[in-house]
């Protein structure tokens, strides 16, 4: 059965994307990982939100532009949308709530993993306890406002095991599961 998991680079301050959803900071930060490299070839599909699949993408203006992890995977992916384009975009589906797409997703990864982009669905799915992994690159760099890792105002506190814990220049790498 597949597994859910959130993937994502963070600044050292907790932020996932500078102000407005900017990912240009990531650019410089992106760069070979053995880690990264390894989960990409175990993903069996993704589940994005709405603004992660329209919004600013680090590859912008290359050849990368658009492409799940610039090009360095494809598969099915199911968008969290309730404004689905007019157009079909190719081997994405459009649907409108959690647990369908969550269903859909799992059902296209198999054995893999459910790969989720975006700190919205991410967290939604940590709500609905169908969360079970994190991936969370931390980049060496602080960015002092932006979109957070998690942002849970009142706050929950959420356990979580180390699974590993792997670096390169690039980034350290904290690879997590939640503890039910």
């Amino acid at each position: 059965m597949a597994k859910v998991l959130y993937s994502c680079t963070m600044s050292l301050d907790g932020f996932i994307a500078g102000p407005g959803g900017d990912m240009s900071w990531l650019s410089e930060h992106l760069g070979p990982n053995p880690t990264v490299e390894g989960f990409m070839a175990r993903i069996g599909s993704l589940l994005v939100g709405h603004r992660s699949f329209r919004g600013d993408d680090p590859h912008r203006g290359t050849p990368k532009e658009g492409k799940p992890f610039g090009g360095g995977w494809s598969g099915q992916q199911f968008v969290l949308t309730h404004n689905p384009p007019g157009n079909p975009v190719p081997g994405t589906t459009f649907v409108g709530d959690l647990n369908t797409g969550l269903a859909k997703a799992k059902a296209a990864a198999g054995e893999g993993y459910v790969n989720v982009i975006g700190a919205g669905v991410a967290a939604q799915c940590l709500a609905a306890d169908e969360l079970d992994e994190l991936l969370v690159l931390v980049a060496p760099v602080l960015l002092g406002d932006g979109v957070r890792l998690f942002d849970h105002p009142g706050g929950t506190r959420v356990r979580l095991e180390r699974l590993s814990l792997t670096h390169t220049p690039h980034s350290t790498d904290l690879w997590l599961r939640v503890v039910r």
